[in-house]
């Protein structure tokens, strides 16, 4: 069994406490131990990465991953290329998260529906470099809901599955099992993308959202739900949805059914794509400051403040993930949701370090007996060695080069920590 000994690391472990300097050894794909006294675990037989002036921390979650989506302006970004380069494309992606400290990544939808599988497959095979990927599907959405893009004039395969029932939604969720999907994503609400279709509306029936739930737990499989409205969230609860994306709507009574099922459920805020409107970010890809305000993205990024923090207060696993993949909100950018977390929902910058971390780790593996996302002994040892300080400036994630080493499942997938790295004496 391989071992890798990290010696000398300020660690962080994740579990709420301050960081200490110490050892961690790695043996195989877990944590075997570790020290508080740097110097005290043996040295025989390892793999020894130094680790003096580093900050050792865990790997970090995507929680609502397109890795289909890469600098997308539109939806013809999505639907225009052919299977062939997309899963090219996709493949890219998966390697442009880990190369920047994202061992794992929760697939929310990809724009065809065997693409997030195809390249999960591939890197869990280790031919591909990438993170623990779980595969989303396509959206499925109802006929005029957000993702349908057809109009009676000009009917068009989106990316998306349209469905109109329960037994059309059983037979879609089926589908997506079948085909090997780990995430099924329902499209409950509206959006501001979508004139027609606000996103204080709620086109998906509770109906419709029960089924997915019932058919898609049936096959071990989990659900996520695209939902910003009051009626949309209250149904995803009832239903029993794990993941919320978004959720910028509610009021008293969603947020104590919210709390009420904090135990099961994970919320995703998606900071990152809205604020990059609102702060003129978008603006050479003709999203404006201005047009957003036209399209009320500042009221559902004040919602989204007021909501997001209600929930933080009232104990909700909150996962970092902007829907990253845009062209004004790009993937190697995603641990900025981290500051944003600190900026707009009051978390302490190593609170909104857990959300990237522990709370992204419960999510990789719920409902599973492995633990991810803190380092502790028996936990997978997906692990970043880091030159800088994240607590006191996670702006130092989004640098590539400021991550030293990065270890997904014990094998280090880059180390440029200098020439002390040996295999000590057995």
């Amino acid at each position: 069994m391989n071992k890798t000994l990290i010696v000398g690391a300020k660690v962080w472990d994740a579990t709420g406490a301050a960081p200490f300097d110490g050892d961690v050894l790695v043996q195989g794909n877990r944590i075997s131990a570790v020290s508080r006294t740097s110097g005290q675990l043996a040295q025989a037989g390892c793999q020894v990465i130094d680790g003096k002036g580093l900050f050792l921390m865990p790997g970090m979650t995507e929680g609502h991953a397109h890795l289909s989506f890469e600098a997308v302006t539109s939806t013809e970004d999505l639907i225009t290329p052919p299977p062939e380069e997309h899963t090219l494309l996709t493949a890219r992606v998966a390697k442009v998260l880990l190369d920047h400290g994202f061992t794992s990544a929760y697939g929310a939808s990809e724009a065809k529906l065997r693409l997030g599988v195809a390249v999960r497959n591939e890197v869990d095979a280790g031919r591909l470099p990438g993170p623990r990927i779980r595969a989303g599907s396509l959206e499925i959405t109802v006929t005029g809901g957000m993702g349908d893009e057809s109009k009676a004039h000009n009917p068009r395969r989106g990316p998306s599955i349209v469905i109109d029932g329960p037994e059309e939604m059983r037979k879609a969720v089926r589908l997506c099992c079948r085909e090997g999907c780990d995430n099924i994503k329902l499209d409950v609400s509206g959006d501001p993308f979508y004139p027609n279709t606000p996103a204080n509306t709620t086109p998906m029936s509770f109906d419709e959202i029960r089924m997915a739930v019932e058919t898609a737990h049936s096959f071990g499989r989990k659900v996520n739900a695209h939902t910003r409205s009051i009626g949309g969230t209250q149904s995803c609860v009832r239903a029993g949805v794990d993941v919320l994306f978004h959720c910028e709507y509610t009021d008293e009574e969603t947020l104590d059914m919210l709390e009420a099922a904090k135990d099961r459920i994970f919320v995703v805020p998606t900071a990152s794509l809205f604020h990059t409107i609102v702060n003129d970010e978008a603006a050479g890809h003709g999203l404006t400051a201005q047009v957003g305000g036209y399209m009320g993205i500042p009221g559902l990024v004040e919602a989204s403040a007021k909501t997001h923090t209600a929930l933080r207060k009232r104990g909700i696993r909150h996962v970092i993930g902007g829907d990253y993949g845009f062209a004004w909100s790009r993937h190697g950018t995603n641990s900025r949701d981290i500051g944003l977390f600190v900026k707009y929902f009051g978390y302490t910058p190593a609170e909104a370090l857990q959300c990237a971390t522990r709370n992204g780790g419960a999510l990789m593996t719920m409902g599973q007996n492995e633990k991810l996302g803190e380092v502790r002994e028996g936990y997978l040892a997906d692990l970043l060695l880091v030159d800088g300080d994240p607590i006191a400036d996670s702006s130092v994630l989004l640098n590539a080069d400021r991550l030293v080493m990065i270890m997904k499942d014990g094998a280090v997938h880059k180390n440029t920590s200098g020439a002390v790295q040996r295999r000590a004496a057995a």
